[in-house]
């Protein structure tokens, strides 16, 4: 059975809240795992979804594996190093502080099977800097199109309001 391990290192994240999101994945299909991370609320999920695609582009053009039959196999989350703080209190005492980082090991395997994809992820076309500014040309030139005959021959005959005789900037 063919595997594809893909690490991340010092991610600024406390392992156990990883582990929260890690333990969620394990024995996934890769789209299924992707669908769920795409979807996770918690700050984990976006460097877990980047390393779960790296993983994949790995499979897919090192080792000619195809996509639609990778599963994970196992997610390892270790601790990194911490960075030490200190934070000021009462009485000139100071209270430690320990910044946490994870360690992620992911392993995705081949399995015998191709599992039924349960969701369709689209992924959404970048644009770039001029086809947004020709959607903003548009809309701007949809803007200016002249007001329907009818609507300017409403607006003549409406007769100037109260307000606005008394603050004319000309004197009748």
């Amino acid at each position: 059975m063919n595997t594809q391990t893909a690490k991340l290192k010092y991610l600024k994240v406390a392992p156990r809240k990883v582990r929260l999101v890690a333990d969620s994945l394990r024995g996934m299909s890769v789209n299924e795992a992707e669908a769920v991370l795409l979807m996770q609320p918690k700050r984990p999920g976006r460097p877990l979804l980047k390393l779960l695609r790296s993983a994949v582009a790995n499979a897919r053009n090192n080792q000619k594996l195809g996509t639609d039959n990778l599963v994970i196999q196992s997610i390892v989350v270790n601790q990194g190093p911490m960075l030490k703080r200190h934070l000021p209190r009462a009485r000139g005492m100071a209270s430690p502080i320990q910044k946490k980082m994870s360690h992620v090991t992911l392993v995705i395997a081949e399995s015998g099977k191709a599992a039924k994809n349960k969701f369709k992820i689209v992924v959404r076309k970048k644009l770039k800097d001029k086809d947004i500014k020709e959607t903003a040309a548009k809309a701007k030139m949809k803007e200016r199109e002249p007001k329907t005959e009818e609507r300017q021959a409403q607006k003549r005959e409406e007769k100037p309001g109260m307000l606005r005789r008394f603050f004319r900037r000309k004197v009748v």
